[in-house]
């Protein structure tokens, strides 16, 4: 079962290819506020830094440094904004599929 921090990665490595890919550079749209594309790569990056801040919070724990309740806090953060991350993403997907449906 993948953890919060493999989905976290997944998600930046996803942020990085779309830097690569130029798609996250043509961030603005014609009113002046942030694209789509740069929304995504915001929400891609509060991610991986839940899931960075989880597993530092559980390393922590192991080492005997942190409190029980500041890793539960941590761990479920991270799952909630990897939720929110997949439902976004199944919503993408639907609408997605929507389109293809439409007749020409």
């Amino acid at each position: 079962m993948p953890t919060a921090s493999v989905a976290a990665q997944a998600y930046a490595s996803l942020a990085r290819l779309t830097d690569a890919a130029g798609i996250a550079k043509a961030g603005t749209d014609t009113s002046g506020g942030p694209g789509f594309a740069a929304l995504l790569k915001d929400a891609v990056s509060a991610v991986n830094q839940a899931g960075q801040n989880s597993d530092k919070q559980a390393q922590a724990m192991a080492a005997g440094k942190a409190n029980i309740i500041d890793v539960v806090t941590a761990v479920a953060e991270s799952e909630v904004a990897i939720d929110a991350v997949v439902s976004v993403r199944d919503k993408v997907i639907q609408a997605y599929e929507d389109i293809m449906k439409m007749p020409i």
